[in-house]
């Protein structure tokens, strides 16, 4: 900081967002996503014919759980600031909680994938459950049609994925629900204390344990399962990493907007942009080691149902996307935040951020995209009484790396989500005091030096 902060550099009331000059930001970012979900329903639930509702169902999963994972991510830096008790991250905890408070918001956008019209393109298991003949039950059609899925059956089946989704959405969001209520109601307390410190110590603890089933198992549930063979042992720390690395990108450059506008003075410097800056290059460091090990593992075992993942996406022009992602996500920015003083400058570090964020959507890109050409072309949708409700091979062609055309369903998804994430973010920043001015440690945070 420029000198020495004592509680006459904070503000009484707290720092404030003028809504008013977000507005425009606002009623653009609500439209485009009010808009283009209108549109996005139409064609999920078949509006626009199959092959737009097959292609565009894995279009919607890819921008979903782009989103999805900076959202969980905001919660997880909540609940290490609280669990750690650490002085450094007062100064922008109130950050870190209002990205944590889209995640319901943003989960509501996963509730087409709940319906039949829209999962039949995505997850093969389910059509194979709701083929079951009348006179069989499950266990009996699965033990004689799919012996692999029948060993499944305990975790994949129907009632327990739709608990499963229901607990995600409601643990996690009571989580953050909690946490955040028990930090603005400080910024109004006439008699602050270091109650609410402990209690948001304590009940992060425990919480964690939401947060960690939450990323591991809506990576199962939303992403694995699009080929209900495939299994990986890594998958679940690989979404957390990529999670937690990015969200922080976002946390950056949310902070750097404030500056920019005037807001966080006193409270956040140079210094918490450089710890936040570690952070992102830590993340770095630890997705490419969780990615590397995945990738090793699963060459050194050399199994059918594993390999079938790196097979898929070393075929064509997904392995030129998987060979930049070795070297973009990883050894640029690697590089790039071995600069100390560019960690300390808000301006250099939010192009990093920018661009590790564009990473992360190429990551997700190909976890999704590379299975929708390969599965679309060889599905055969039938019903209980075996007639064929989708026949893969007349609406979307023989099995092949990649669909024509399919790209612009890609984007519309992504700017759709998007801009349904940036309304929430900035309606929630302008909600509540920008910093916890009434923390009894935004002191120890104001004056940081590392």
């Amino acid at each position: 900081m420029s000198h020495h902060v004592t509680s006459a550099d904070i503000a009484i009331h707290g720092d404030h967002l003028d809504n008013s000059k977000v507005a425009k930001a606002k009623t653009l970012a609500l439209g485009v996503a009010g808009i283009g979900t209108l549109v996005s329903l139409l064609g999920l639930f078949g509006v626009f014919g199959q092959w737009f509702q097959g292609t565009y169902a894995y279009s919607w999963v890819f921008a979903y759980y782009f989103f999805l994972t900076l959202s969980i991510g905001g919660v997880f830096w909540t609940l290490l600031h609280n669990v750690s008790n650490s002085g450094w991250g007062t100064s922008v905890r109130r950050t870190f909680e209002n990205l944590g408070s889209t995640f319901p918001w943003i989960f509501l956008f996963g509730l087409p994938l709940l319906f039949p019209q829209v999962n039949q393109y995505l997850y093969e298991w389910m059509n194979i459950h709701r083929a079951t003949p009348a006179d069989q039950t499950l266990s009996e059609h699965l033990h004689h049609t799919d012996h692999l899925l029948y060993a499944k059956k305990w975790f994949m089946n129907m009632p327990f994925w739709f608990g499963r989704i229901i607990f995600y959405a409601v643990g996690l969001t009571a989580v953050i629900w909690f946490l955040r209520k028990l930090s603005t109601e400080q910024d109004t307390d006439p008699n602050p204390g270091t109650e609410r410190l402990f209690a948001a110590r304590k009940h992060s603890t425990y919480t964690l344990i939401i947060f960690a089933l939450t990323i591991t198992f809506t990576g199962f549930d939303f992403l694995m399962a699009l080929d209900y063979k495939w299994f990986s042992t890594m998958w679940g720390v690989y979404l957390f990493s990529g999670s937690a690395l990015n969200s922080m990108a976002v946390i950056i450059l949310v902070c750097t907007f404030l500056k920019s506008r005037g807001h966080l003075k006193h409270v956040c410097g140079p210094e918490h942009f450089h710890i936040m800056g570690k952070l992102l290059f830590a993340f770095t460091t630890f997705w490419a080691y969780i990615a590397f090990s995945q990738y090793f593992l699963i060459w050194y075992a050399n199994i059918t149902e594993e390999t079938s993942y790196f097979l898929i996406r070393n075929t064509g022009g997904w392995n030129t996307g998987m060979i930049f992602l070795v070297f973009g996500h990883f050894v640029v920015p690697f590089v790039v935040l071995l600069q100390a003083w560019l960690k300390k400058n808000p301006k250099y570090l939010s192009i990093v951020a920018v661009y590790t964020l564009c990473m992360h959507a190429l990551d997700h890109y190909l976890i999704v995209i590379p299975e929708r050409g390969v599965s679309l072309g060889n599905l055969h949708v039938k019903d209980a009484a075996g007639k064929v409700i989708v026949d893969g091979h007349k609406i979307f062609g023989e099995i092949t790396p990649a669909i024509g055309h399919a790209f612009w369903g890609d984007i519309l998804a992504f700017v759709t989500i998007g801009a349904a994430f940036l309304f929430v973010l900035l309606r929630a920043l302008g909600q509540h005091s920008l910093y916890p001015n009434r923390d009894p440690r935004i002191l120890e945070s104001a004056n940081l030096s590392n």
